[in-house]
């Protein structure tokens, strides 16, 4: 089952120093029945769409508590674990998943997201308004909305060293 780690640079330096990375308190977001039965139309595709973006808002709460050598840019690991190792929470989004065990290896690995210097402004102004988001306020959802809207770079699994040596 493919699932969507938010993370950090800090995290992809751990991964490539270590070859492994655990997933913040377990969690990760994945395409769970919840989720499909939440959107009744859709592609499996689109349905990625939805529990990658989870991933990456989750990565923006990840940078509000951190201090990172790249504290504006939002990180996403996509890994492919067992159905096994993964347990959909019915009490949370409807993409929320627990992993078990908590931790990903560079092998499942399948592609590593990170975003652009371009993006950087858009990131910071959510990290300052993703509390206020989670709690409705509107304006805030809208500045965390700007910085959804950025796509974010790809990265094959192999060019994780290049990657965390070169930013």
């Amino acid at each position: 089952m493919r699932v969507y780690l938010p993370a950090t640079f800090g995290m992809l330096v751990e991964l490539c120093d270590t070859g492994r990375v655990a997933a913040r308190n377990g969690w990760a977001f994945a395409v769970t029945p919840s989720l499909r039965e939440f959107y009744t139309a859709g592609d499996e595709e689109e349905l990625e769409a939805v529990a990658f973006d989870d991933a990456a808002e989750a990565s923006i709460r990840l940078l509000a508590i951190g201090d990172e050598q790249f504290p504006h840019r939002r990180v996403v690991i996509s890994a492919d674990v067992e159905d096994s190792a993964v347990k959909p929470d019915p009490d949370m989004v409807e993409s929320v998943v627990k992993l078990q065990p908590a931790k990903i290896t560079t092998e499942q690995v399948a592609a590593l997201h990170v975003d652009v210097a371009e993006a950087e402004e858009a990131t910071a102004k959510a990290i300052e308004n993703i509390d206020a988001s989670d709690l409705g306020d509107e304006d805030a959802e809208l500045i965390v909305g700007d910085a959804q809207d950025n796509y974010m770079a790809f990265y094959d699994p192999s060019e994780l060293p290049f990657l965390v040596d070169l930013l």
